[in-house]
């Protein structure tokens, strides 16, 4: 009777460990960085400079796009940020000290003529800050096709054909 006491006692052990350890090695999902929005966040911990929830709002065909993004500068020295993107000349955004720049809403968005990169699909760019080496990052491109982000979608500016008046 004392052995089944002790094998039912045991087996009961073994199914509990069994049901509930794998929460002891299993990492916590809670604990995971991520970003939480449509844009990424560049992680460059030693650059003055923080750059969160970027992303490409761009036109249908890909050809042109702007640049929309939080740039956080927590410094009392107001900083630069260079955005490079292989091909294409590097784009330049100045933040004040302790201020909050955010491209697409309290400030323009900055505009990427030739991005050649259709919606839906990434780009990687390179972000640098201060005397840091920075950091490169997949940025998505998307379109205008949720309500939100239509007014971000670049807008084509037309040119004016030499020898022809404007029409009234």
């Amino acid at each position: 009777m004392k052995s089944r006491l002790i094998a039912s006692v045991a087996l009961s052990a073994v199914v509990l460990l069994g049901t509930t350890g794998c929460t002891f090695i299993t990492p916590q999902s809670t604990k995971i960085s991520y970003s939480p929005s449509d844009g990424v966040n560049i992680v460059d911990s030693a650059g003055p400079l923080e750059v969160r929830n970027a992303m490409i709002i761009a036109t249908e065909d890909g050809s042109t796009g702007n640049l929309v993004a939080a740039i956080v500068n927590p410094t009392d020295k107001k900083a630069t940020l260079t955005v490079e993107i292989e091909g294409l000349d590097p784009l330049t955004v100045r933040v004040g000290a302790n201020d909050t720049l955010s491209l697409g809403a309290n400030a323009e968005p900055v505009l990427i003529e030739g991005l050649n990169t259709i919606p839906g699909a990434t780009i990687e760019m390179y972000f640098q800050s201060g005397d840091a080496t920075g950091a490169v990052a997949d940025i998505p491109v998307l379109d205008g096709t949720l309500p939100y982000y239509a007014d971000l979608v670049p807008t084509p500016v037309e040119e004016e054909t030499a020898g022809e008046a404007p029409a009234n």
